[in-house]
């Protein structure tokens, strides 16, 4: 089998199949100690070890079967951590199972758990607590086999303050005052369908719930709580549409939870309770659906239908697919012109992707090679969106959105609670399109898979509702200065918010306009006074790129206000190379860096050359 190069674990000899987790987060020390209990199957004969991932961690102590074991921690590395050795007391044959018990206690400098201030939080009088352990973090929260090759399935007891709630990414399963202590309470959680360990999460604050659905509430604090219920109202109408297409949703309870402005991510697909970025509240009404319309997807795939290693998994298998789901609810809620009209937003912000990595970066791969790249660093819209321009081109050659759907249904089916890698979908794919092998043949699988750049093959789009976005940028890429007076508020007249964002990414994509157009266009347009998160951040890039001091100060401001990745990053490339402010937007940086999410400091670090 594949190994992963981004853990240390070996699945081939021992596999954790169920985790029992006991533990109490500790607000004062930043840490949550406790233990995790693994039942973990031997997959030889004669096992006498078990290799873990872990990040900064403590370990007290282990033991296997309840008798105390040795253990050893192995050389540390850059990214991925260190390896924790455990040496068994006794023989393990092959198919054997044992529980294997660790002691352990988090760093407060964790790069999986970001904590909370009072003063840092919406209500400003309780601490809060969110882990985000997608791609590789878990193990930086506890010892773990920490590679999507291995599912396991999960129970939880989670001693907090008992002014406070704890979520997890399982289904909730009652509260107890805490035996130890009367000023805390325990909360259980289960988990019964087994998921690989990045979907393990964690939340504790000052929250409160709202029902939006027979299946869904909504939790956030107090003060979001209301809008947040009144902003997702459709989610049960998209699990609907979901399971119209891909079948059963066999999670149970869909719950989202709205975190604080920090949040790296729009959203995580954390099984029975998506993260949300707080972002979406002032977002376009497509856009905030269409992130909860891909959050929801992913419970078919990526955490049903998961990949073996994180070069995969990403790409084509879990956020193509899941791109491309989230379109077809899309489409079928708000009309077929729609779902072309994101596809090709998706494919614009494919080209803006590889104008910034290059297109000979191996990183712009399909199916990259993460043999030493952290997959935090790799991270960025490719996967996304080259994996969906596949998926679209394979359903217009292939017969048509009805017939390719068909196909997702067998996919998910045939691979549900299992991990695989792109050659199995492929597999899958000639057999269940075998009368249509000579058209699969035509495709150039190793350029869409194995090259660098856009895709050998652009996919049809329906223009409809993008020609006036294309219409107006070009008037303003023509414009001379002379010709600044044509423009007036009534061009904005017919286009809806998600017209005005496919305007500026269009004129994102071009060489900066010169700082006259980007003042007139603020004259005619106010853009300025629009807050929308989609807007505002194209607007501000543009602002920034055309070199409008006057936008510096805003720009600042709208990156330290929230940490989406997709905001944050590149407002500060922007700011940092734009040399009138480089010196400032580094300074702004490392005044905010001790409040922003671990992820988020150590990448913007990076892009602003001050690694520690």
């Amino acid at each position: 089998t594949m190994a992963d190069p981004c853990s240390f674990a070996s699945p081939a000899c021992c596999r954790t199949r169920h985790l029992y987790l006991r533990c109490r987060a500790d607000f004062g020390a930043q840490a949550l100690r406790g233990t995790a209990a693994f039942t973990a199957r031997a997959e030889r004969d004669a096992l006498r070890c078990l290799v873990l991932d872990s990040k900064d961690v403590q370990v007290f102590k282990v033991t296997v079967n309840g008798q105390d074991a040795k253990f050893v921690f192995g050389e540390k590395h850059s990214f991925k951590g260190t390896p924790l050795e455990i040496t068994f007391p006794f023989e393990l044959r092959r198919g054997q199972e044992a529980i294997v018990e660790i002691s352990f206690e988090s760093s407060p400098k964790s790069s999986a758990l970001q904590w909370f201030t009072p003063e840092q939080t919406s209500g400003k009088k309780h601490p809060f607590l969110f882990s985000q352990c997608q791609a590789t973090h878990c193990r930086a929260i506890f010892p773990c086999q920490d590679t999507p090759a291995v599912k396991l399935t999960y129970y939880a007891e989670i001693s907090v303050p008992k002014e406070l709630v704890a979520l997890m990414s399982a289904n909730r399963d009652g509260e107890m005052p805490d035996p130890e202590d009367s000023s805390r309470k325990i909360y259980h959680f289960s988990q019964n369908v087994p998921i690989p360990c990045y979907l393990i999460a964690l939340v504790v604050g000052a929250l409160e719930s709202r029902k939006i659905g027979p299946r869904t509430l909504v939790w956030a604090e107090k003060e979001l709580v209301d809008k947040s219920a009144y902003e997702f109202a459709e989610a049960e109408d998209m699990l609907k549409t979901a399971e119209d297409l891909v079948g059963p949703y066999v999670w149970g309870q869909y719950d989202l939870l709205v975190l604080p402005p920090s949040f790296p991510y729009g959203g995580m697909e954390n099984p029975c309770l998506t993260f949300v970025t707080p972002t979406l509240l002032v977002s376009v009404p497509f856009y905030k659906s269409y992130v909860i319309a891909h959050e929801i997807s992913h419970s078919w795939t990526g955490n049903l239908v998961t990949n073996k290693t994180w070069e995969h998994f990403w790409y084509v298998l879990n956020e193509g697919h899941t791109v491309y789901l989230e379109r077809r609810i899309g489409g079928r809620l708000f009309g077929e012109q729609f779902r072309h009209f994101h596809a090709l937003g998706g494919w614009r912000e494919l080209q803006n992707t590889i104008n910034t990595y290059g297109d000979k970066n191996p990183i712009t791969n399909l199916v990259p090679d993460l043999s030493d790249v952290d997959p935090d660093v790799a991270y960025s819209s490719v996967p996304y969106e080259k994996g969906f321009a596949l998926l679209f081109y394979l359903e217009q050659l292939l017969g048509g959105p009805d017939i390719f759907i068909g196909f997702l249904k067998a996919y998910v089916q045939q691979f549900a609670y299992k991990s695989i890698v792109t050659e199995d979908w492929k597999k899958f794919l000639y057999s269940y399109f075998k009368d249509k092998v000579d058209i699969l043949d035509k495709v150039d699988w190793n350029s869409w898979f194995h090259t660098p750049g856009m895709p050998p093959v652009k996919p049809t789009y329906d223009m409809t509702l993008a020609n006036a976005c294309v219409a107006l940028s070009q008037r303003w890429i023509t414009a001379k200065e002379s010709d600044l007076g044509s423009f007036s508020s009534a061009d904005l007249k017919e286009m809806s918010s998600h017209q005005l964002v496919e305007f500026l990414a269009l004129l994102l994509l071009e060489p900066p306009l010169p700082v006259s157009h980007v003042k007139r266009m603020q004259e005619v347009y106010d853009f300025n006074a629009i807050h929308n998160s989609e807007i505002r951040f194209r607007w501000l890039r543009l602002c920034i790129k055309s070199r409008w001091e006057e936008a510096i100060p805003l720009a600042l401001k709208m990156a330290t206000d929230q940490g989406r990745m997709k905001f944050t990053r590149p407002l500060f490339r922007d700011l940092y190379n734009f040399d009138k402010c480089r010196d400032l937007a580094v300074k702004t940086f490392l005044e905010h860096r001790a409040s922003m999410h671990p992820v988020t400091s150590m990448l913007v670090g990076k892009d602003l050359k001050q690694d520690q």
